[in-house]
This record gives structure tokens, C-alpha cells and sequence, in this order.
């Protein structure tokens, strides 16, 4: 056999994409638990966190863990919001990434758990282009979310499968994620930076719609939300987000976006 052979073969590589805002007390239980999680996966990996204009030491713990993980950091010098530190986000690793590479977005609070990466990855390895994490499948848990969130998820649910039903899709808004890289880099290519149109919390939904147009394989793996073990305080304004998230329906209902 040519030793050519033997390597031709390799494991896709996961991409991490962390935005980040003012999460130096989140962020080093995060990074210890995705190493642990890949270290268990065995999957080749590397994080991205885009630090969004951080007043804190966000950026210095990203720089100590480089000595402990393939990790890379983005900053903006001033804020701009969680859709533009996604779109960054999603931008540096779908440079970074090739075409059977897989890219992950979650949360930088420490409420989404990264022993569930490997599960996503093998639902994608298994036929989907896009996976969530979903707080609506069986099996599924949600510990310490504030009411006033509750309500927003289950009513996001509720308007999103009214207007827009998805097959595969009961979680339209969470930011726990896993896509092919290659659907990432085709809504680019489509929207340019408008792939990711809101500054807002809206962002995810906003994603989601633009995928669903692409005409997508969406999936779901039931999340465990901890929202006991977040680190800092919610920068969600839940009204506002509402508010965004509706003016986000009405676009894409009319199809001005």
C-alpha cells in the first residue's frame, strides 16, 4: 500500500465560535470544559473568541489558555453587539475551515454544556447541515432561566412555527449550533455581511430564516440549559429582544430581508 493512502483520510475538524462580551467570570470554567470535551471526542478542534470590546480581562484569559489549547482570539476595539461579534465569528472560522469541516456557535456564560458537541457533530456526520440545541426535544432541561426569558423562547416558538414552520426545527432562537462548514460559507456568498443582518439577540432567528432558504437539512439535540452556572450577569434586554424578533418576522413575511 502507497503511505500515501494511509493519510489521505482525515476527521473533520470542529471550529468553536465563541462571542464574547465581559465574560472573564464564565469564560475559564467554558474553555476548561470544551478542552475536557474534546479531549473525551478525541476530535481535532480549535476555538475562536471574538471579544467584543470587553471592559474585563476577557481578552488576557483567551490569551492564557492559547499555552493550554488551539485557540484564537478576535477583537473588536469597541462594542457592537452580538450579531457582528457572530458574523465576525462565523467569518474567521469559515476562512479557517474546509468543505467536510463542522463549525459550533455557542454561548460564552457557561450555560450550554460542550459534552453535547459530539453528539451535534455526529447528527451532522449523519446526514444534517445544520444541528441545534434545542430546549424543546424530549429529554431536554432548562434549570434557572429568569421567567421573563422563558416566556420569550416559548413565544418565539410559538410565532416561528405559526409563520414560518421548519421541518426539524422546534428551537428557532438558540445560539447552540452546529452547521457544515459549507452552508456557513454559501450564505455568505449569498448575504455578504446582511447573512447575519441583527446587532440583536435576534441574530439567531434571523440565521435561521436565511438557512431555511437555502433550503437546509435541519436537527435537534435536546439541551440541557444551565442557567444556574452562568458566570455574570444577562446582557439580554428580554422586551427589546421581543421587540427585534418581531420586526425580524415582518421582514422576512413580507420578504423586503
Amino acid at each position: 500500500m502507497d503511505s500515501r493512502d494511509s493519510i489521505r483520510f482525515r476527521p473533520s475538524k470542529i471550529f468553536m465560535a465563541l462571542p464574547a462580551y465581559n465574560e472573564e467570570e464564565a469564560l475559564p470554567e467554558l474553555l476548561e470544559r470544551i478542552g475536557e470535551a474534546f479531549a473525551d471526542s478525541n476530535l481535532p478542534y480549535e476555538v475562536i473568541v471574538v471579544d467584543d470590546g470587553s471592559k474585563d480581562d476577557t481578552a488576557k484569559i483567551v490569551s492564557q489558555m492559547s499555552f493550554q489549547m488551539p485557540i484564537h482570539l478576535v477583537q473588536h476595539e469597541v462594542n457592537q453587539g452580538l450579531g457582528v461579534t457572530l458574523r465576525d465569528g462565523l467569518r474567521e472560522a469559515v476562512d479557517r475551515a474546509g468543505e467536510r469541516d463542522i463549525i459550533v456557535t455557542m454561548d460564552a456564560d457557561n450555560t450550554h454544556p460542550p459534552g453535547l458537541i459530539n453528539r451535534m457533530v455526529t447528527l451532522v456526520h449523519e446526514g444534517c447541515d445544520v444541528v441545534i440545541a434545542s430546549r424543546f426535544q424530549p429529554g431536554a432541561r432548562v434549570v434557572g432561566v429568569p421567567i421573563e426569558r422563558h416566556f420569550l423562547s416559548v413565544g418565539a416558538r410559538a410565532l416561528f412555527t405559526l409563520l414560518f414552520p421548519t421541518r426539524g426545527v422546534r428551537d428557532y432562537t438558540s445560539g447552540y449550533r452546529a452547521y457544515k462548514a459549507s452552508v456557513i460559507r454559501q450564505g455568505f456568498a449569498e448575504h455578504g455581511d446582511d447573512f447575519v443582518g441583527e446587532t440583536g439577540f435576534s441574530c439567531m432567528a434571523d440565521v435561521l430564516l436565511k438557512l431555511r432558504k437555502q433550503g437546509v437539512l435541519f436537527g435537534e439535540a435536546p439541551l440541557r440549559l444551565r442557567y444556574d452556572q452562568k458566570g455574570g450577569a444577562s446582557k439580554m434586554q428580554v422586551f427589546k429582544t421581543m421587540w427585534l424578533t418581531l420586526k425580524l418576522l415582518g421582514r422576512h413575511r413580507v420578504g423586503t430581508k
